[in-house]
């Protein structure tokens, strides 16, 4: 009966442990509004720059808890490609989502530079 307790007590410790560690990678999220460059007032579009800032760091954290990740499971071959697969894909879709976000926010930093 205490072997058959370690043994299920071990492998609940190792799931928790491999479901923190997927815990752990937090998809960035992208500041919730861009500032509209003709109405925009210089301290928003400086708040919204600063916003750009910690998303674009906060991607960049990402892709690499991600690598951290990848790297921290033993698996066999083929599960460690799938992983790294998988990781690939939601490093790419936050860098995609940045660039598209960094896009529009630098169209209405030409906008608001315009006016002035």
């Amino acid at each position: 009966m205490d072997r058959k307790a370690l043994k299920l007590a071990a492998a609940l410790a190792f799931a928790v442990v491999s479901w923190s560690a997927q815990a752990e990678c937090i998809y960035p999220k992208a500041p919730a509004t861009i500032p509209d460059g003709a109405t925009a007032t210089e301290g928003e579009m400086i708040a919204a720059m600063n916003a750009f800032k910690t998303y674009n760091n906060e991607v960049t954290e990402f892709g690499a808890c991600l690598e951290e990740e990848t790297k921290s499971k033993a698996a066999g071959t083929a599960q460690l490609m799938q992983m790294k697969t998988m990781q690939a894909k939601k490093h790419n879709a936050a860098i995609a989502e940045l660039q598209e976000k960094a896009k529009a926010f630098n169209e209405q930093v030409r906008i608001f530079k315009a006016k002035s």
